[in-house]
């Protein structure tokens, strides 16, 4: 259901996806509101659960994850009870950055992994991946460059 956003939540929005560690009073000052009502809004956006949570973004090269691959992943069966042991399983690995499930290719499902190298992706895809109750198929394509990466949804 979408949420109706006045014109202050908005730019709200924008300052806390820009900086999720501004002070109240900072946020406050930069949509022209005085601490308290904007202290509000914000609980109101949390407890409305347009903001989720907040996070802290790491660089993934600096941790020595230099690989990123997307796996295209076809299931077996198409029942909803494969398709929720997989999305729990796949859950738990920890490797698996993100998990959609697609329409319009061969595959059911997509998912984004962070790995080391090339060995550290192998034993993912051969020792756990494939072994997952009911997968048939993967195809992998790696990432070469990431020349857009946002995490501010436009608001």
């Amino acid at each position: 259901m979408k949420m109706t956003l006045d014109k202050i939540d908005k730019q709200i929005l924008h300052e806390l996806q820009k900086n999720a560690r501004i002070s109240n009073l900072e946020l406050a000052e930069r949509v022209n509101l005085s601490p308290t009502p904007c202290a509000r809004r914000v609980k109101q956006l949390e407890s409305d659960g347009v903001i989720l949570g907040h996070t802290t973004l790491l660089n993934q090269e600096k941790l020595g994850l230099k690989l990123t691959a997307m796996i295209s992943v076809t299931m077996d069966k198409h029942t909803a009870d494969r398709f929720d042991k997989f999305e729990q399983a796949a859950s738990q690995l920890p490797e698996v950055m993100e998990c959609y499930v697609v329409t319009g290719q061969d595959s059911d499902f997509l998912i984004k992994v962070l790995v080391r190298d090339m060995r550290h992706y192998e034993e993912f895809l051969l020792r756990r991946l494939t072994k997952l109750e009911g997968v048939s198929g993967v195809h992998s394509s790696f990432i070469l460059r990431h020349p857009i990466s946002k995490n501010e949804l436009p608001i």
